[in-house]
């Protein structure tokens, strides 16, 4: 009874993925993350160079974020229709400029609009991304194509963000911003070569924030998004006094790179199980940051750097395969509207990062260090009983329409 429907699948089954233009999303990805990043490896020598304070250039930072939380919606609405790849262009086009303004300007001002851009930028191509590459492969390949997509994010955190940090430090800031305009350039042609051309929406098939919003599923994985994401953000934003209770103050470097290790682990896990697996892979993904959280709990009072090392560890392979599991459930949820979906989880993201923030500070002022594990532990458990209650909708959902919606 299965045979007729399988049958087109078994033709596709054996179809390699399209790996040059996938991983020139993944570079996308890889040049947004290193863009926003790169002013906190640099802050000191971009601050003396500019005569600011460090707190000044940290607002590098923080203006590229609200570029990203202003911009997604709104432009992603009014780009719907636009043909997929001149898009992806202009927004790699928006790294090529902003970094060199940053590159070549020594009015902070003038920084601080190129920063703005980028950030209007890369809200507009992560909410590209993972749409993208489903519509390049037939939908049983629809979670590893967006897997390789998003394997930039976790490399860039883990080996980008550092490497560049030291050649920032041995050829100056600048010519490492002026590194990254080069890449972006050649990023552009690399997409023009390689990565295939999509139409956007027709002007009749154009859905509204609304309509996307109601739809089934949407809701639950934005409400993931929020508080997975502010329960990762509160631990991240805050590692280093997180490390000082822990006597390993002076370690960052090496437990950075144990959670971008272990995330990669991650993000393979879930490319190789996701068309398969993906609620299983998202209660998993929960339970391993619970897990964490719970041996976090236990550092304060007994400052043992192994329980440091392996708390990290999992917390950074419970949240490397995150972005990948909520941006397919969400694909798959959303379905002809994935791209205004993807742009509501940019800003729930977003919002998540500046809470993070926010919160994370307030918690430290308050209640110091000790009281960042029960918090992060109380929102993983409420994440958790959203993916639970959401069953229906955190699973491959087939789909009858063609990869080119």
């Amino acid at each position: 009874m299965k045979h007729d429907h399988d049958h087109p699948h078994d033709r596709d089954r054996d179809r390699p993925l399209p790996l040059a233009a996938l991983l020139a999303l993944a570079m996308a990805g890889f040049l947004t993350i290193l863009t926003e990043t790169l002013p906190a490896g640099l802050l000191l020598p971009i601050a003396a160079s500019l005569s600011v304070s460090e707190s000044m250039v940290g607002q590098m930072v923080t203006i590229y974020a609200i570029g990203s939380l202003v911009a997604a919606i709104p432009l992603v609405t009014l780009t719907q229709s636009w043909r997929r790849r001149p898009l992806l262009l202009l927004a790699i086009a928006g790294f090529a400029v902003a970094n060199s303004v940053t590159s070549f300007s020594s009015h902070y001002g003038a920084i601080m609009a190129g920063r703005l851009v980028a950030g209007v930028s890369a809200g507009v191509l992560w909410a590209l991304l993972a749409g993208y590459a489903a519509r390049m492969v037939p939908p049983h390949q629809k979670g590893r194509a967006i897997a390789v997509a998003m394997v930039g994010t976790p490399l860039a955190l883990a080996l980008g963000v550092p490497l560049a940090t030291f050649i920032g430090k041995l050829i100056g800031w600048r010519l490492c911003f002026a590194a990254m305009s080069a890449l972006a350039l050649l990023l552009m042609l690399w997409v023009w070569r390689k990565v295939p051309d999509v139409p956007g929406q027709a002007p009749g098939a154009r859905r509204s924030l609304g309509l996307v919003l109601a739809l089934a599923g949407v809701r639950p994985v934005l409400w993931m998004v929020l508080v997975f994401v502010l329960a990762h953000n509160i631990l991240y934003t805050y590692i280093a006094p997180l490390l000082a209770g822990a006597g390993l103050a002076e370690r960052i470097d090496v437990v950075l790179l144990v959670f971008g290790v272990s995330a990669l682990a991650g993000i393979w896990i879930t490319g190789v199980l996701i068309d398969r697996h993906l609620r299983a892979l998202t209660i998993a993904s929960h339970v391993v940051f619970a897990i964490a959280a719970l041996l976090l709990v236990l550092v304060p009072a007994q400052p043992a750097p192994i329980m440091m090392y392996l708390a990290v560890a999992l917390w950074g392979a419970a949240f490397g395969g995150v972005p990948t599991l909520f941006q397919t459930a969400l694909d798959n949820a959303a379905g002809a509207a994935a791209d205004v979906a993807q742009s509501m989880l940019v800003t729930a993201w977003n919002l998540a990062i500046a809470g993070g923030g926010l919160v994370g500070g307030l918690l430290l002022d308050r209640y110091g260090v000790q009281a960042f594990a029960p918090t992060v532990l109380g929102l993983v458990l409420v994440s958790l009983a959203v993916a639970w209650l959401a069953r229906p909708v955190v699973q491959p959902i087939p789909q009858a329409l063609p990869s080119g919606r």
